[in-house]
């Protein structure tokens, strides 16, 4: 598909590491602009430099996703710079806090639901805005696959990763007939800096551990996530609007 993405403009939030920048390379490689956004700035601006050594064009957006006003200079940014939107893939979230439902703390939750749900609202609701002025786009949302089942010790994870599921099918029957699709993906366990510090915080995994209990036995990398968006993003996938798809080598169809 390289090139198939020639004069289109995507913004990638949480492109500072690990799914977000394989996507925001992704989508470099199919010759999209991409507006790389982080709250990292050393995250966000090393995308940047990687993607401009390829020959790719890509700007860097400081983004707090839980700040309406930054998410809307973010999307705006895009605008100005390259004159339209075409895709969005919702990333930015944390992990990483490790303890069962009776021992997490009140502020624990709050930023959980913050970043990785309320976030994702705001970051759609103002991607929505343009797409809708522009008459299509397409927006794929990462959630996970802890939200597709049980997911012990993570539970407000778990909570707003569902929220992203609800989310996403909700804005797809929304904006179905506008030219606007709206899918998530969830990822299995992947080798990212999240994952990394999930089992640095759970004495009970390991990640050679995590990767061998998969059906597949290995854990998926940032560039397999990174395809699936790209996909949904695709016209290959112009008839595909509101799933949640599993990227998890089979790890939730046991």
């Amino acid at each position: 598909m390289a090139g198939s993405f020639d004069g289109k403009v995507a913004v990638v939030t949480g492109a500072g590491s690990g799914i977000g920048r394989a996507v925001a390379l992704a989508f470099v490689r199919e010759g999209a602009k991409v507006v790389v956004a982080d709250i990292g700035v050393d995250g966000g601006e090393e995308t940047v430099r990687i993607i401009r050594d390829s020959g790719g064009e890509a700007i860097f957006v400081k983004t707090d996703v839980r700040v309406a006003s930054q998410v809307e200079a973010m999307v705006n940014t895009a605008v100005q710079t390259y004159g339209r939107l075409d895709f969005a893939s919702n990333n930015a979230a944390i992990s990483g806090i490790v303890a069962p439902t009776h021992e997490l703390q009140e502020d624990d939750w709050d930023r959980y639901i913050d970043i990785n749900l309320k976030g994702v609202w705001l970051s759609m609701r103002y991607q929505i805005q343009q797409m809708l002025h522009q008459g299509g786009g397409a927006i794929v949302n990462t959630s996970s696959s802890a939200s597709l089942g049980a997911a012990p010790n993570i539970p407000a994870y778990v909570a707003s990763k569902c929220g992203v599921n609800g989310l996403t099918k909700t804005a797809a029957i929304e904006y179905a007939r506008k030219g606007i699709r709206v899918n998530a993906i969830c990822p299995g366990a992947s080798l990212t800096p999240m994952l990394k510090g999930f089992v640095e915080n759970s004495p009970d995994h390991t990640l050679e551990g995590v990767g061998a209990s998969n059906p597949m036995g290995r854990l998926g990398t940032p560039e397999e996530q990174a395809e699936a968006v790209i996909w949904l993003c695709s016209d290959a996938a112009s008839y595909v609007n509101g799933p949640i798809l599993s990227v998890d080598g089979g790890e939730k169809a046991r």
